[in-house]
């Protein structure tokens, strides 16, 4: 029994041509030789095969086929081609070769689960480096350009609006730490996260000393909970990390979201005053803090606050506002009940609101969305934030689908980007940030704890952005169990033909907001996250020039 016909979606800016099919019985031992790693969290396999020999080959020559094709693959197509695979039992190995601008890049299938190689360039200099994700679900290999995730910003314009990128963030960033299963939220330190392209951290802090401005501890925390079992965390240190990583690449930028949560009678007012006075007004050109959605360019080695609490009107000064030459946008998240407590009595304050003058303008403005939110929108925000996973079996397939539909709506959008899709001089304002939460939990089951179900929700995330993303809203996927994973048409008459896309947008996703990613080495998700940016380097290549 073999499988459906091999589809192969390019999502380069690169024309590629499929030029050698090459099908061989995987030599023995040849598995054992290979570097490869599985997680079982995420269910993702990387491997880079060592390939067998000519003499090897010769001596397995009746299980051995060559066939030279020519099959085009533009950018941004899907194409079906008359390759298939034999049952999962099957030994044989199927060897694509494929050309762009004279260089030839090869890659072998099907690996041992769903795949994230690099495909090995046949030249000794290459100018091109290419990953390739195979979804064995749907047969689905999907090519991306190998970015360098600690630097992947440097590819793109500095015109390009920040709530245009397609932007991989983790959720409860600092809670890396030996902790409770259901507090610990991601698998690897800051650094590591940063080092591997994330670009959008999440931050739960409490005062140390809420009534004493001039102590400037700040706890990490989760909710009520400390991060970790062997004493406080605080954020200094994680701050340092930051600043000298964007030290070492000027190129990128991060979007920090700060929040106060924990115990005790600390207020958001008491916050900010020890936020501005002792972290950011000590070093403000590390900090973008105006109200609005900067351009790329204006927040290249810089940390853009995202506020997720409430000003101090009486913090009358604030840290120099680095404006942006595009216009706004806002937003914020969490897995908890939204957070009300730094003014019980919102309606007033220690001043008549007659004679206390507004607060300044501090940070991108979040307002509280409602709780376990499938989308709210505002001006400045578009969120996904379904995260109360009480029972698994009914909230885990409605938690996915949510995912996906908030995909499918930041993939419709056209970035305005000055110069190229809007006026140079007086361009459209860039629209809202779009966050999506692929996190959810429940304290009390251990089924729904971030760990568990990051495991379940990661490999989804990869196989609609491969498969589906960009294609309509629909996926190109042949099913998936009671999850309304829509199958795409497309031609049945054998190879070529290009399945055309669906969607005229630029296909980015906004932040994407993730747990547990990197364990194990796997980044796949952050690796496709990343690669939708293509469609936008596409836009921009005329400014480029």
């Amino acid at each position: 029994m073999t499988t459906p016909p091999l589809v192969i979606r390019n999502l380069t800016i690169h024309p590629l041509e499929l030029k050698l099919i090459e099908n061989y019985e995987a030599l023995e031992g040849q598995v054992n030789k290979s570097s490869s790693r599985t997680d079982k969290f995420t269910g993702s396999f990387t491997t880079t095969a060592h390939a067998p020999s000519a003499l090897q080959l010769a001596e397995h020559a009746q299980t051995f086929s060559s066939q030279d094709v020519s099959l085009k693959i533009d950018p941004f197509t899907i194409v079906k081609t008359n390759v298939t695979f034999a049952e999962k039992q099957s030994k044989d190995i199927v060897r694509l070769t494929f050309v762009q601008c004279g260089e030839r890049h090869r890659i072998d299938l099907p690996p041992s689960s769903n795949a994230s190689q690099a495909l090995v360039p046949l030249s000794q200099t290459p100018r091109f480096q290419f990953t390739g994700v195979f979804i064995p679900q749907d047969t689905l290999l999907a090519i991306y350009s190998s970015a360098s995730l600690e630097s992947w910003m440097k590819e793109l314009h500095d015109a390009t609006p920040l709530s245009g990128l397609s932007l991989p963030g983790t959720h409860n960033s600092h809670t890396y730490f030996r902790a409770l299963p259901s507090v610990r939220c991601q698998s690897v330190s800051l650094l590591d996260q940063l080092e591997n392209g994330i670009r959008f951290l999440d931050i739960r802090l409490q005062p140390e000393r809420p009534h004493d401005s001039t102590h400037d501890g700040l706890l990490l925390v989760h909710g009520l909970f400390p991060v970790s079992l062997t004493g406080p965390k605080y954020f200094r240190p994680l701050l340092t990390t930051l600043l000298a990583f964007l030290d070492a690449h000027p190129s990128e930028s991060v979007i920090i979201s700060l929040k106060r949560e924990g115990s005790g009678s600390a207020t958001d007012h008491q916050f900010h005053r020890i936020l501005h006075d002792h972290y950011i007004q000590q070093d403000p050109t590390r900090w973008y803090t105006a109200p609005v959605i900067p351009s790329l360019g204006a927040v290249r080695g810089k940390l853009v606050l995202l506020r997720r609490f409430d000003l101090d009107p009486s913090t009358s000064s604030s840290p120099p506002l680095s404006h942006s030459s595009s216009p706004s946008s806002s937003f914020s998240s969490s897995h908890d009940a939204p957070n009300h407590s730094s003014n019980p009595n919102p309606t007033t304050s220690s001043s008549s609101p007659s004679t206390s003058p507004p607060p300044p303008p501090f940070g991108l403005p979040t307002p509280h969305w409602p709780y376990n939110t499938p989308h709210h929108t505002t001006p400045l925000l578009s969120v996904q934030d379904y995260c109360d996973i009480t029972s698994p079996p009914q909230h885990l397939p409605l938690k996915i689908q949510h995912i996906r539909a908030h995909l499918a709506r930041a993939a419709a959008r056209i970035i305005p980007i000055p110069g190229v899709t809007t006026d140079a001089q007086h361009p459209v304002p860039p629209g809202p940030l779009y966050l999506n939460f692929a996190t959810g939990s429940c304290l009390w089951r251990r089924a729904s704890w971030p760990e568990r179900v990051a495991e379940r929700v990661n490999p989804e995330v990869v196989r609609w952005l491969c498969a589906g993303h960009g294609v309509g809203g629909r996926g190109r996927g042949r099913g998936s169990a009671g999850e309304g994973y829509e199958g795409g048409g497309g031609d049945e008459e054998g190879e070529g033909g290009g399945l055309e896309e669906e969607s005229a947008g630029d296909w980015g996703t906004g932040v994407v907001v993730l747990d547990w990613v990197g364990r194990g080495g796997d980044w796949d998700v952050v690796r496709c996250i990343v690669g939708m940016n293509a469609r936008l380097l596409f836009r921009e290549r005329d400014l480029r020039r």
